[in-house]
């Protein structure tokens, strides 16, 4: 198999609409007056307005109803869970089969990038300055609606490209990469400055940070998979599924796993785009481990069936005990041991335990770990923000941290019961966060005016 036909594998799977299509699926819309769907949106889309300016052949008033929403609705098109959103809740369901909201969504948004448009302009300057650290999806939206109520906003990023998840962490087949590139530069067009490569605690500090702006958001997402805590990972051959699904985005494909027999630890979303990845890539054969069954994984339905369509094998109640290695530091089997699940533990999920004497290896020479994320703590505790783990504590209703002057929004602040942690959910949290720092910040203003 040649390095292009490893490429092809990575155009996006799913067909846009064409003209026709959009038209029809449109007119279908009954365009609800109290439309359930836009419930369902945790960015509150109005879904029929921009459905009806689709029939009508207003495309641009249809982007800019969507991303007025949500200031990433172009990613969110493609990896919302729509089925259990906006699709889940539409009426008609009931009678036929729902609208394709997201593929209606994409066909808008799509317009708008083939299109160049620019959707939004600045708003005029308020002579306040607020700092967000990460430029992901939550970062981003944040900095779309301070740049439009007037605020100067700089994000600081540490990877060479903004867009976080959308650029670096969801597959190319689903995500390309001059999506998520376009909505950054709808943010920059509104004259947010991008300082990409700058590590906030390192490049600059955050003491400088807390001095030169009114106002902080910490929006850093999650850092790294983890460590298993089993022998062998550091052996050739052991991967971290972040890094891994990264390099596919960001570097020549490579041909390093054609034939080869691939375990992936874990059964989340980055887990199953780790397993569908390394099948494009070749891979003779790709095994899912999960400890525990496949009421408790939390990967999308969606994703589970598109692995199961692309001949992932899952081996549930399954968990690494250790990775072996041959002569020459190369993984050449992984053994493992079977699970069965015991009374819930704190987090409400039932406890995977070991069956003694249920041992057995598998036959692999690639690893992929994929046992979730860890946290940026470092960086929190440089802030000094009270957290649990690594999880932010905030106010609900403001998102501000046990300091007033930070706020904090996206995965920083997602799990322990705070949320599930969607792209969609990201960006909304984004935007409220905006609200919220420009309430704050007036409320200082008259404040001091009073004093």
């Amino acid at each position: 198999m040649s390095f292009e036909d490893l490429s092809l594998n990575f155009q996006e799977i799913n067909p846009e609409l064409t003209k026709q299509e959009a038209v029809e699926e449109a007119n279908r819309c009954l365009y609800c007056y109290d439309a359930p769907c836009i419930k369902a949106c945790p960015t509150g889309i109005d879904i029929p307005t921009f459905i009806k300016k689709i029939a009508s052949g207003n495309l641009k008033g249809s982007a800019k109803t969507i991303l007025s929403a949500n200031p990433i609705g172009a990613s969110c098109a493609r990896v919302c869970p729509t089925e259990e959103l906006c699709e889940g809740a539409c009426v008609l369901n009931h009678s036929t089969k729902p609208i394709m909201i997201g593929n209606l969504q994409r066909y808008a948004t799509d317009w708008a990038i083939k299109n160049e448009k620019v959707l939004f302009e600045p708003g005029k300057k308020n002579g306040k300055s607020v700092a967000i650290v990460g430029g992901g999806p939550a970062g981003l939206s944040a900095a779309r609606e301070l740049a439009l109520l007037g605020y100067d906003v700089t994000i600081f990023e540490a990877e060479e490209k903004a867009g976080g998840l959308n650029t670096y962490g969801i597959v190319s087949f689903r995500l390309p990469l001059s999506i998520s590139y376009w909505e950054v530069k709808q943010i920059e067009s509104l004259n947010v400055e991008i300082r990409t490569n700058t590590k906030v605690g390192e490049d600059i500090t955050v003491e400088e940070i807390l001095k030169n702006y009114n106002a902080i958001i910490l929006a850093v997402g999650m850092s790294q998979v983890p460590a298993l805590g089993i022998s062998g990972e550091d052996l050739a051959g052991v991967f971290d599924a972040i890094e891994f699904v990264k390099e596919t985005k960001t570097k020549p494909i490579s041909n390093q796993l054609i034939g080869k027999k691939v375990a992936v630890i874990g059964a989340g979303n980055t887990a199953i785009d780790a397993a569908t990845s390394s099948v494009r890539l070749g891979a003779e054969n790709v095994k899912i481990l999960y400890r525990r069954t496949i009421e408790e994984m939390t990967a999308y339905e969606f994703e589970y069936e598109f692995a199961k369509q692309d001949g992932v094998e899952f081996r549930w109640l399954t968990a690494p005990l250790r990775i072996i290695g041959d002569e020459h530091g190369r993984v050449k089997g992984i053994e493992c041991i079977k699970m069965e699940l015991a009374e819930p533990g704190e987090d409400g999920r039932r406890r995977p335990v070991p069956i003694e004497g249920s041992e057995f290896t598998l036959e692999v020479d690639t690893v992929i770990k994929a046992n979730g994320q860890s946290r940026y703590i470092e960086l929190i505790e440089q802030f000094n923000l009270e957290h649990d783990g690594g999880v932010v504590f905030i106010n609900p209703a403001t998102y501000q941290t046990s300091n007033k002057r930070v706020f904090a929004c996206g995965d920083v602040i997602f799990g322990k019961g705070q949320g599930e942690a969607m792209v969609v959910s990201a960006a909304q949290h984004g935007k409220e966060s905006a609200y919220a720092i420009h309430q704050f910040l007036n409320q200082s203003l008259v404040k001091t005016a009073l004093d």
